[in-house]
């Protein structure tokens, strides 16, 4: 099953000789949804290659309350917990499985060893921070520019893009968490939607209409 999953999503990016290395050093773990995966001040020994399923990356203010950073797709690793192992220090992000997910978890010795030796997994690396760099940038700029309501429909076309799917199942206070912003204020701005028909609002369901 390992070595399926890797050549499914990794076949294009890896040479066969680094797939075999994933699959006799990795250790294939599965997460159900709303697992936390890594959690802030964990000690990371392990970085995670995502096979299956989707994972939210969450920073948290001194108060407890957490703010979306990025979601992570299959065929992706997260590099915030890249950087925190090759400085050796404790995790600066939670990782919540938005759905069930399976990850090979990589020691840190051989993700080292790889950047230095090998060429596809160098340019892997050197990709998945480009691409994460960029999503945060966005990110501060929808908190930046983007009112409210603005960051709210775009948070639920992303999920439509991200469960390839127009219905999304998730509860208005766990999209305040992710906004960093009440419940109340949530509620009142996809009741806003509903009325402009860009939704349909059900209990803990929300359809996606344009």
């Amino acid at each position: 099953m390992a070595k399926h999953l890797l050549q499914q999503k990794f076949n294009h990016i890896f040479d066969n000789q680094l797939i075999n290395d994933i699959e006799n050093v990795g250790v294939l773990t599965t997460f159900s949804k709303d697992d936390i995966i890594i959690d802030i001040n964990q000690p990371l020994k392990h970085i995670p290659l995502l096979l299956s399923g989707n994972i939210k990356i969450l920073r948290e203010d001194n108060n407890g309350n957490e703010l979306l950073i990025y979601f992570l797709e299959a065929g992706e690793t997260c590099t915030m917990s890249l950087t925190c192992c090759l400085g050796t220090t404790k995790s600066k992000i939670r990782a919540v499985a938005e759905k069930d997910s399976t990850l090979m978890m990589i020691p840190v010795q051989n993700m080292q060893t790889w950047f230095h030796n090998n060429s596809s997994w160098r340019n892997f690396i050197l990709e998945t921070y480009q691409n994460r760099f960029e999503e945060m940038l966005e990110t501060i700029d929808n908190i930046a520019f983007m009112k409210m309501d603005e960051r709210l429909y775009k948070y639920l076309i992303n999920k439509t893009v991200l469960h390839a799917s127009k219905t999304i199942i998730v509860k208005h206070q766990d999209i305040a968490e992710d906004l960093h912003t009440s419940r109340v204020v949530i509620s009142r701005l996809l009741k806003q939607l509903e009325n402009d028909g860009k939704i349909k609002l059900s209990r803990n369901k929300i359809d996606v209409l344009s």
